[in-house]
């Protein structure tokens, strides 16, 4: 999936929102899809919010915002829990809701010299508020809160060490350090992906108690029992794989 709004620095709007929302159903549904990569088109990832969508709602009722903002929430929802691996490519800058984008991914590559990523909605009187909870997921509650009250810009080495993103590679590299990436991940099983991708949603956060570790047993004893587990495993066995 590719950003293509590069004359307003691929901010999003509720008509883009909608086709994203649409478009990351429709991958997430498509057996033929195996990951999804999202990218930009020009020099900038992406801008988060667009501001003449922002002026525009300032004026509807409490319950349109409300509405219009679950839209975004929606989008972000879709992407993150995606049963596909999902991979954000950052060419350039990305703003506010830029980082939204890129936290909700799964795997995050930025060009090391060109990207650059604050979350700047405080500046405008704003709050970060529905890609929150994907920020904080990556970076910690502590660094969020540093970066949430200061809007400070910060480049793609500090992304990588604060967890935002997980290779800063120089901008020439980036199409093939993703390609490398995106065919590791084709070369998965595709279920299982899916399943640790519910595995990690389940997991992270939570005291190791007998619930857990419960949990954890039953769906390694799902896994074991798939179809998908058999073929792979007998494929390797008999060096098919």
């Amino acid at each position: 999936m590719t950003l293509n709004r590069p004359e307003v620095h691929n901010a999003f709007d509720d008509t883009l929102i909608g086709s994203l929302t649409k478009a990351l159903r429709d991958l997430g549904r498509d057996p033929a899809v195996r990951v999804v990569a999202l990218a930009s088109k020009g020099k900038n990832f992406s801008a988060g919010a667009d501001l003449n969508w922002m002026r525009r709602m300032a004026g509807n009722t409490f319950e349109e915002n409300v509405a219009d903002a679950m839209k975004l929430a929606e989008m972000l929802e879709t992407l993150h829990r995606l049963p596909k691996p999902t991979v954000a490519v950052v060419q350039g800058p990305a703003y506010g809701g830029g980082v939204g984008l890129i936290a909700a991914c799964d795997i995050a590559i930025a060009a090391k010299d060109a990207a650059r990523f604050a979350l700047t909605e405080v500046r405008l009187g704003l709050i970060p508020a529905t890609i929150s909870p994907y920020v904080i997921a990556a970076i910690g509650q502590r660094q969020a809160t540093r970066y949430f009250l200061t809007a400070e810009t910060f480049d793609a080495a500090d992304a990588v060490r604060l967890g935002l993103v997980h290779i800063a590679v120089p901008a020439e590299a980036l199409a093939a350090t993703a390609q490398t990436v995106l065919t590791s991940l084709a070369a998965c099983a595709p279920g299982a992906q899916a399943a640790c991708k519910e595995l990690v949603s389940a997991v992270a956060g939570r005291p190791v108690n007998t619930a857990v570790i419960r949990d954890t047993a039953e769906r390694i004893a799902k896994a074991r029992a798939s179809d998908e587990a058999r073929e792979r495993i007998g494929a390797f066995l008999e060096k098919r794989l």
